[in-house]
């Protein structure tokens, strides 16, 4: 079993900061990359932030120079430092970890995973 669970979503002020944390937990062999979506109300899910394994980055204009993607290969771990908070980043906000593998106890077996979400409102 594979869960991803994350933390540090909530309510914070226009200009302000929040980090959100996802571990993914399971007897878990690699996961090729980590990532970090969002939907807003009435609009599709978007890419906020990716990372692999190797620490290669790719942002949304949007949030590039405010939003810092890290990881921690050895606990799972991904994190989203959000700085300089825009109402406009008000959304649902969810872990993906792309190809993740993990030993079933006869295979490996290869998917992707979704946290069940995390919600951050941005107040005027």
């Amino acid at each position: 079993q594979v869960q991803l669970v994350e933390s540090g979503g909530g309510l914070v002020q226009a200009g302000g900061s929040l980090r959100l944390s996802c571990e993914a937990s399971g007897t878990i062999l690699s996961i090729n990359a980590m990532g970090w979506y969002r939907q807003a109300p009435g609009k599709q899910r978007e890419l906020v932030a990716r990372i692999t394994s190797g620490g290669s980055t790719n942002y949304a204009d949007s949030v590039r120079g405010r939003f810092t993607i890290s990881r921690d290969n050895g606990k799972n771990t991904v994190y989203l430092q959000a700085n300089s908070l825009k109402p406009e980043d008000t959304a649902v906000y969810y872990c993906n970890a792309d190809r993740l593998s993990i030993y079933t106890g006869t295979y490996v077996r290869t998917k992707d995973y979704w946290g069940q979400g995390i919600q951050v409102t941005v107040s005027t």
